[in-house]
C-alpha cells in the first residue's frame, strides 16, 4: 500500500516538473520527463509493484536471485576465457590442423617470387644502379601480389 502511494506521488511530481519544463519551451525535455514519470504509475497499475513487494521480503526469492547471479558470473567467465583462447575447442583444433597443413608450402624449395624477381647481381647492367626505371621497382611488388593472388 505504501509502495503504491509513493509511486503515485513520484508520478505526480514528475508530471509537475514536466509541466514547468514545457512552460519554459523545452518541449523535448518535458516529454522525456513525462515519460519517465509515468513509468512508476504504470508499474503500480499492472501489479508489478505488488509482485516486487512480495518478492523483496521473501528469502526464497533472494536465494533465487543469488543463484541467477552465480549463473551469470559463470557464463561471463566462460565466455571471457573462450574469447581469450580464441574460440571453441572445435575451432582451435581446426585452426591448428590448418596451420600444420600450411606450415610448409609444396613449392617451398622453388624461388618465392619466380623469374620476375631478380637480385641486383643478376639484373642486366643497363637496368641497375640509382637511375633504374620505376618499372623495375614495381615488378617486384607485382610479383609479390601475384604470388598472394591479389
Amino acid at each position: 500500500m505504501i509502495a503504491e502511494t509513493v509511486c503515485s506521488a513520484v508520478a505526480a511530481a514528475g508530471l509537475g516538473i514536466a509541466a514547468v519544463t514545457a512552460y519554459r519551451k523545452r518541449l523535448l525535455a518535458a516529454t522525456r520527463i513525462a515519460a519517465y514519470s509515468l513509468v512508476p504509475l504504470g508499474l503500480v497499475m499492472t501489479g508489478v509493484v505488488d509482485w516486487l513487494a512480495d518478492t523483496a521480503f521473501s528469502p526464497t526469492a533472494w536465494a533465487g536471485f543469488g543463484v541467477l547471479g552465480l549463473s551469470w558470473v559463470l557464463f561471463s567467465t566462460t565466455r571471457a576465457v573462450e574469447r581469450r583462447r580464441g574460440g571453441t575447442r572445435k575451432e582451435r583444433r581446426a585452426a591448428a590442423r590448418g596451420a600444420r597443413e600450411e606450415a610448409v608450402a609444396p613449392t617451398a624449395s622453388a624461388p618465392s617470387l619466380g623469374p620476375a624477381a631478380r637480385t641486383p647481381a643478376t639484373r642486366p647492367a643497363g637496368k641497375t644502379g640509382a637511375t633504374g626505371s620505376a618499372a623495375d621497382d614495381f615488378s617486384d611488388i607485382e610479383a609479390i601480389l601475384k604470388k598472394h593472388g591479389i
